[in-house]
């Protein structure tokens, strides 16, 4: 049986093999190599890929040096997304490695925010981690917590310090033994299929008869689209980092053991591959 510390581990060194290459509209002084990265799942792009920025930079003029941004395949790449969470919504039935195109001009303004900074990046991510914590726990975890834990929370993600992250993190996953989960989970649903970024709505992980409510009661109610084919065949992949959970596991358990370290659990519902 796997250890609950087990699975946390594997969430959050996971890592997808990725090839970066420089756009070809992009005037350069010699030949740009490709850069090849393990990227972590459950950071972020921008936060990530500095020596590949350094990369492709080395090759080129300064003038023609303008705000990275990234895209795969036509569709640019939202920093603010979680890597993993980019990867199973738009690459996870290609060949790896993920292959993304390095921008440093024409950007898409309509498509992206700016990331001026990391401090935007930290700014984004504590938003939406005491945006989790008003869903759990009316706030009252991270409003406790000084500031110097926020910090550790954000550096353990910047840096790749699981035991920093998790020191503080585990507070954010307490609740009373007597209410068996939290207030509401915190969670978004991402289509590709829909213009619509994400959908999000309050949802208790106990039914008011006591039963734990599971991933597919939650996608019964929020996506029924999404499990329900009209004619019984499965048409999309239910994932979260990368995996199929069951429809039968608790949200509950999910919440606690495959949320992002924003403590969100990011899902993706993705049409099932036809090959």
């Amino acid at each position: 049986m796997t250890d609950d510390k087990d699975v946390l581990r594997d969430v959050w060194f996971g890592r997808i093999p990725t090839c970066f290459t420089l756009c070809q509209d992009e005037i350069t002084e010699r030949e740009a190599e490709p850069y090849y990265l393990l990227l972590p799942r459950v950071s972020y792009l921008t936060l990530v890929t500095d020596k590949v920025k350094k990369h492709f930079q080395k090759v080129m003029r300064q003038e023609d040096i303008s705000e990275i941004w990234f895209e795969y395949e036509g569709t640019p790449l939202k920093w603010h997304y979680p890597i993993g969470l980019l990867f199973d919504l738009l690459a996870s039935s290609s060949a790896l490695p993920w292959n993304i195109t390095v921008h440093f001009k024409s950007f898409p303004e309509k498509d992206l925010l700016h990331c001026p900074s990391k401090d935007a990046i930290e700014a984004h991510f504590m938003s939406c981690m005491k945006e989790a914590d008003a869903l759990k726990h009316k706030s009252q975890v991270i409003n406790e917590m000084q500031k110097k834990d926020h910090k550790q929370l954000w550096m353990g993600l910047q840096n790749d310090r699981f035991d920093q992250f998790w020191a503080i993190n585990r507070k954010l996953m307490d609740y009373p033994a007597e209410e068996n989960g939290f207030r509401y989970i915190p969670f978004r649903i991402y289509q590709t299929t829909t213009e619509r970024p994400f959908i999000q709505k309050l949802f208790r992980p106990v039914a008011a008869d006591g039963q734990l409510h599971t991933l597919g009661d939650l996608l019964k109610e929020v996506c029924p689209s999404a499990i329900d084919p009209e004619d019984g065949e499965k048409k999309n992949q239910v994932m979260i980092h990368g995996i199929e959970p069951m429809l039968e596991t608790p949200l509950q358990w999910l919440s606690e053991h495959l949320s992002y370290p924003d403590n969100f659990l990011h899902i993706s519902i993705i049409p099932q591959p036809t090959d």
